[in-house]
C-alpha cells in the first residue's frame, strides 16, 4: 500500500451499524499489521446520540466475536469529514443519499456503500437492527465482516 488511507463508516445515529463496522474493520486492520496505513472512524448523519456508547446489544454481539466496542462514542458527521477521509462509506441507501446531499462536489467520488466491498453479502445494504430482534445485530456483524475483508483487500492493492 503506497500511502495512508482514511475510512469513515456512516449510519444514521452512530450507535449500531457504523460503530460495529468501525470495530470490525479496525480489528481486521490491526490483525493484518496495517494500522499504520489505514485509519478507521465512524459517524452518524444525525446527531441523536452524540457522545453515547454504542447500543448495548451491538456491544454484546460484537464481544461474542471478540470485538470490543465499549470505548467508541457516537459523533455526528461534519462537512470537513469529506475532505479528511479517502472513503466515506454508508451502511444503506438512505444514509448514502444523505451523504451525497451534503457532500461538496469535489469529494462525491469518495462516497459509496460499505457493502460494495462485500463478496458474499446477499444485499448491498446493512439493515438497521435497532428496532428488531437481537439476531439483527449478528446479521450486521456477518455483513460487515465480509465487507471489511473486501475493503482491506481493495486498499492493499493500492
Amino acid at each position: 500500500m503506497n500511502s495512508r488511507k482514511r475510512v469513515l463508516l456512516v449510519c444514521m445515529g452512530n450507535i449500531c451499524r457504523s460503530p460495529t463496522a468501525e470495530g470490525v474493520l479496525r480489528r481486521q486492520v490491526e490483525d493484518r499489521g496495517l494500522a499504520a496505513v489505514i485509519d478507521v472512524d465512524s459517524a452518524g448523519t444525525h446527531g441523536y446520540h452524540v457522545g453515547e456508547a454504542p447500543d448495548a446489544r451491538a456491544i454484546a454481539a460484537a464481544a461474542r466475536r471478540g470485538y470490543d466496542l465499549r470505548k467508541l462514542r457516537a459523533r455526528k458527521l461534519r462537512r470537513e469529514d469529506f475532505a479528511a477521509f479517502d472513503l466515506v462509506l454508508a451502511m444503506d441507501r438512505d444514509n448514502l443519499a444523505n451523504l451525497l446531499d451534503i457532500c461538496p462536489p469535489e469529494y462525491r467520488h469518495r462516497v459509496s456503500l460499505f457493502l460494495a466491498y462485500a463478496r458474499r453479502a446477499p444485499t448491498d445494504e446493512v439493515p438497521d437492527p435497532y428496532y428488531g430482534p437481537e439476531a439483527g445485530f449478528d446479521l450486521v456483524l456477518d455483513l460487515v465482516e465480509d465487507a471489511a475483508l473486501g475493503l482491506i483487500e481493495t486498499l492493499s492493492r493500492g
